[in-house]
């Protein structure tokens, strides 16, 4: 369940009347200031302005001090008294925060907006899935939402790379929403497409403000990151580290054949089952193999563009093995495949997943070619209207 920071009336208007309607959209608290806590159970951890997006069960993401802070977690801010720790988790949950901005983000416009990120070199927890301390410091990436409600997740504008450095940073983006927006939310997620769960942290400090931009006539990275110009004595020969990061959307080259015909768009039907064509797991694995990523990113391509669609992705097995194993199996290459989806920024409710094992064959599994026809992952449209 979602915890809300509630601002009176009175506050509504008052920040409206200061702020108003200008260039700038504004974010409240956007340093993350407040009392060093452990996340906790309810909202009032952290600090004002912000609220848990996390899921049900789970912890709210840190709230860190200047030093001594939990989990052995000890870094000075980037500025201010404290910052924010965000993890992902082997059990396949992650952090993330919300708040509504004072002012809108407007379709086809373009912002500004920095944010300082880190990563602890230690950040000492319980593993969800052994019960055993863990260090959770595989490197996690940031990334950003727009949407009109709190922890509504309706946009990707951005992401960072993976945060492997532990020191902090400004990485600055250029947002050009496709809609109107008026909240925000930061989320710590797993490396993509590696489409399995694990330990990680990032460490979030000094945002600033959205400001509005011109749009450049070319779209620009989504993200930059700049460290600050190394010291007069360094060779002169060597410039300061930049790293841009590309924009996570990918589209497939429209002169190439498509692989899988049917998502096309124009000749779809709800309740129709539609196979990925060219999808190949690892055996026994849930991981895709490297020359399947372009019938996925026809799936992502095609969802992209119907805004409207939720589709439930099917996974079955061949016949071979015991229900038990089949059914686990088609499950969890099922939700890989939805995963791999919303990290690319299709929201998670247009996202069902289920496994069939071997419930329902298409052909005999006596040679190895039906075997391979069986174990397939097909897509059903469950909605054209949303």
């Amino acid at each position: 369940m979602y915890r809300f920071t509630v601002l009176s009336l009175f506050q509504i208007l008052f920040l409206s009347c200061i702020w108003g309607q200008s260039d700038t959209v504004k974010l409240i608290n956007p340093s993350f200031e407040g009392n060093p806590l452990e996340g906790g159970l309810i909202n009032s951890d952290l600090p004002r302005g912000w609220i848990d997006c996390g899921f049900r069960g789970e912890t709210a993401p840190d709230v860190h001090p200047v030093s001594g802070g939990q989990f052995s977690v000890s870094k000075t801010p980037s500025e201010g008294r404290t910052y924010i720790g965000m993890v992902v988790r082997d059990n396949d949950t992650w952090e993330r925060i919300s708040q509504r901005v004072v002012g809108t983000m407007e379709k086809g416009k373009c912002y500004e907006f920095s944010i300082y990120v880190s990563k602890s070199e230690l950040y000492l927890s319980k593993s969800r899935v052994t019960d055993k301390p863990t260090n959770y410091v595989k490197p996690t990436k940031l990334r950003i939402f727009g949407g009109n409600d709190y922890c509504h997740q309706a946009e990707l504008l951005g992401e960072t790379n993976l945060i492997r450095h532990t020191r902090w940073l400004e990485y600055r983006f250029t947002f050009e929403p496709t809609d109107n927006y008026s909240s925000i939310t930061f989320e710590a997620f797993y490396n993509t497409p590696t489409l399995f769960p694990y330990n990680g942290n990032i460490l979030i400090d000094n945002a600033s403000h959205l400001v509005l931009t011109p749009c450049d006539d070319e779209e620009p990275p989504i993200a930059a990151v700049e460290e600050k110009p190394k010291k007069p004595s360094e060779p002169k020969t060597k410039t300061p580290d930049k790293m841009e990061i590309v924009p996570p959307v990918t589209r497939p080259v429209q002169s190439q054949p498509k692989i899988t015909e049917a998502l096309d768009g124009r000749q779809v039907k709800q309740d129709q089952i539609i196979r990925i064509e060219k999808l190949y797991f690892m055996a026994d694995s849930t991981a895709v193999t490297s020359e399947s990523y372009a019938a996925l990113d026809e799936v992502y391509d095609f969802m992209k563009r119907n805004q409207n669609i939720k589709i439930e992705i099917r996974g079955h097995t061949n016949t071979v093995p015991k229900h038990k194993y089949c059914d686990l199996l088609s499950t969890k290459r099922a939700k890989a495949i939805a995963d791999y989806l919303y990290s690319k920024g299709i929201a998670s409710s247009r996202l069902k997943y289920k496994g069939y094992g071997k419930r329902e064959p298409l052909t005999n599994d006596t040679s190895q070619e039906g075997r391979k026809i069986n174990q397939r992952v097909e897509i059903k449209i469950l909605s054209l209207n949303g």
